[in-house]
């Protein structure tokens, strides 16, 4: 392969990924309109990125201070989605365009927000529990009240008789249960189980110092460069101005001279555009270059571990919570209202609503030894969460920070009746934790075009089989088997930015998006980064007209080379169940097809008869491609390509298969 061609080569394939780039201009276009529509449409609720707003939208509400359960439920939502907004600014803003200021300020408002919400819920809680004896049941005189919401769950129970042998508590109409000792049953205690259908428990995680690093470098060398070629282009504009106003000055004659001023205005007119172009040019580059940078980011391997985790802490590296956080209180009942002449007379404790600890903290006033056993739980698990094994139970250490499975026993996880019982030294927070690993590594994966700028990613797990359409710049969930049987998604049809899709998809227990640190945890194919990212971007180029897949010869060519498997696929009907594929291997400088097939015995690196080397997969595929399939190629658009480029990365199927 002469250096020439090599050339010519790499130079079609930098236009081609100018897609890149442009499809990062229209996602920052996007990002201002959205902060323009939210601005003129007026209906009242703060813009999160914006701090006076979010700071007076929080100011406000500490003011209210007699709501109800109900309406701060209502209030949540909104609150709960601003939370959301300013997460999504996190991770959807490139790192070059972040700066430092932004991410302390959005995770202060993320966290404010959230101490503000559990607040309320205890603010409303006390409210409602000095009205349990107006509540009370009339069979068993205690009050039992159920909240329920698409985010939020509140079970309360108030023990008004402190009968002895009420040892049982459960709710009517759900399964959740509580199996109380002696000495709880006869206290004057309420029992809370607010179950979040989010974790705002779990520390945020902060944003590691060499992205921090990363960030700043690219972000003052973009802004340097830019700044550096406007001064050039303002002094030629200088330049020519001066040289065309002395030509002008040394004409004579008055009617000359107004032909030169009018030649000069155009030729100035020109060098401007000129210039602009120069300019345009300039920033095209240099966000291509900021693009990549942070493409690399996404397939990064961490060279340590974050952190070292203490016996029974939970390592948030190695597992994920799903399903919420269940906050289990025991509180002292307040003071109940009283009527009198016609009025409802309250004390209202000026400490608030009073946490009862048990078991306290010291024991020598009471007799038995087992005066304080633990107490069993029953709670219902969320129904759009999938463990692929029984799940473990986490509570939450306040003074550490962190979770750990210590306090908890005889955990019994019934998975067709979607309930989970086990006994709790003391209370507070708790969670089911699962593997974050556990469908890693992919067994088999493949991508193939369902129609223009639409294509279909399957992955297959040991235990799962995921389908994600990808059509312009949204993503789906298309079908999710679980032991080789359909399993039905709240997120089915659901069309989402790449971003969002991945978060909802991580948050059901389906994740197949390996971190920088998956590779501490899981045995994996590794590939050179600047190998791995060159293919998928180029496999992204190509995905509008052929299939790739997953080939067993990947794991035995080295990790400075990528094998994968591709087949011309136009049009639907061309599905068919031993389909012909080529095999192709990519260094990242150059790309072959292989003589071996999938059915072969050996791994053989040669090259097929009557085929030649090239420098990249698109003039690769070029030579024995179809019109209609390049044409198709050369088609597609921008947020196409960059959005199966960002699914390719986000699951980096050619090290973790």
């Amino acid at each position: 392969m002469d250096l020439e061609r090599r050339n010519e080569e790499l130079e079609e394939l930098y236009l081609l990924e100018e897609c890149f780039p442009e499809a990062e201009k229209l996602k920052q276009d996007t990002r201002l309109l959205s902060q323009w529509n939210h601005y003129i449409q007026c209906d009242g609720s703060p813009d999160p990125s914006v701090s006076p707003e979010i700071n007076t939208f929080i100011s406000l509400w500490k003011e209210e201070t007699n709501e109800t359960l109900e309406e701060v439920i209502a209030k949540s939502k909104l609150v709960l989605n601003l939370i959301e907004k300013l997460r999504l600014l996190l991770l959807q803003t490139p790192s070059y365009d972040l700066e430092d200021k932004a991410i302390i300020q959005y995770q202060g408002s993320i966290l404010e927000l959230q101490e503000l919400l559990h607040l309320k819920f205890n603010v409303a809680t006390e409210r409602l529990l000095r009205q349990a004896s107006t509540l009370a049941d009339l069979d068993s005189g205690n009050m039992e009240k159920v909240i329920q919401d698409e985010n939020v769950t509140v079970y309360v129970w108030a023990n008004l008789k402190k009968n002895p042998r009420y040892r049982s508590v459960r709710f009517s109409e759900t399964q959740i249960r509580f199996e109380i000792p002696r000495i709880l049953a006869t206290s004057g205690i309420a029992i809370r189980l607010l179950h979040t259908h989010y974790d705002h428990a779990t520390p945020l995680r902060p944003v590691s110092a060499s992205l921090q690093g990363h960030t700043a470098t690219v972000t003052h060398f973009v802004k340097d460069e830019v700044q550096k070629g406007e001064t050039e282009i303002s002094k030629e504009l200088q330049e020519e101005y001066k040289q065309q106003e002395c030509e002008s000055v040394s004409v004579c004659e008055e009617e000359t001279k107004v032909e030169e001023q009018g030649d000069t205005e155009v030729q100035m007119s020109f060098v401007q555009e000129e210039s602009e172009a120069t300019k345009c040019e300039l920033e095209m580059k240099l966000l291509s270059e900021a693009v990549f940078a942070a493409q690399l980011l996404l397939i990064e391997n961490a060279n340590e571990k974050p952190c070292f985790c203490e016996d029974n802490e939970v390592d948030l590296c190695q597992f994920t919570t799903l399903g919420g956080v269940y906050h289990l209180d025991i509180f002292e009942l307040p003071p109940q209202c009283k009527p009198m002449k016609g009025w409802m007379i309250v004390e209202i404790l000026k400490e608030g609503l009073q946490k009862y600890i048990y078991p306290p903290e010291s024991t020598e006033d009471f007799e038995t030894e087992n005066a304080f056993p633990p107490i069993e739980v029953t709670l219902e698990v969320q129904e759009n969460v999938i463990f692929f094994e029984d799940p473990m139970v986490a509570r939450w250490d306040a003074e550490g920070k962190h979770w750990q499975t210590d306090g908890i026993s005889n955990v019994l996880y019934q998975s067709e009746e979607r309930l989970i019982t086990f006994s709790l030294e003391t209370f507070g927070p708790v969670t089911l934790i699962q593997d974050t690993h556990i469908n890693m590594p992919f067994q088999s994966w493949e991508l193939r075009p369902l129609d223009v700028n639409k294509v279909l990613l399957t992955v297959t797990t040991v235990f799962t089989e995921i389908q994600i359409q990808v059509k312009e710049n949204l993503c789906m969930l298309a079908s999710v088997k679980v032991d080789n049987k359909k399993h039905s998604s709240t997120l089915e049809g659901r069309w989402m930015t790449p971003i969002s899709f991945i978060l909802a998809l991580k948050e059901t227990g389906l994740n197949i998006f390996p971190t920088g640190h998956s590779h501490f945890y899981v045995v994996i194919n590794r590939k050179e980064p600047l190998v791995e990212i060159k293919a998928y971007r180029q496999l992204a180029l190509l995905s509008s007209a052929f299939a790739f897949g997953w080939s067993k010869w990947n794991v035995e060519c080295g990790s400075k080379k990528v094998i994968v498997k591709l087949r011309e696929h136009l049009t639907e009907e061309e599905l068919v169940q031993d389909p012909n594929w080529t095999l192709l291997m990519f260094s990242g400088d150059r790309a072959q097809r292989l003589k071996i097939n999938e059915n072969s015995e050996t791994f053989s690196e040669a090259l097929k008869e009557e085929t030649e080397f090239h420098s990249t997969l698109y003039h690769l595929v070029k030579d024995f491609a179809s019109k209609e399939a390049m044409e198709k190629i050369r088609s597609s658009k921008c947020q196409f390509i960059d959005s199966v480029c960002y699914m390719l990365l986000s699951t980096r199927l050619l090290s973790y298969s």
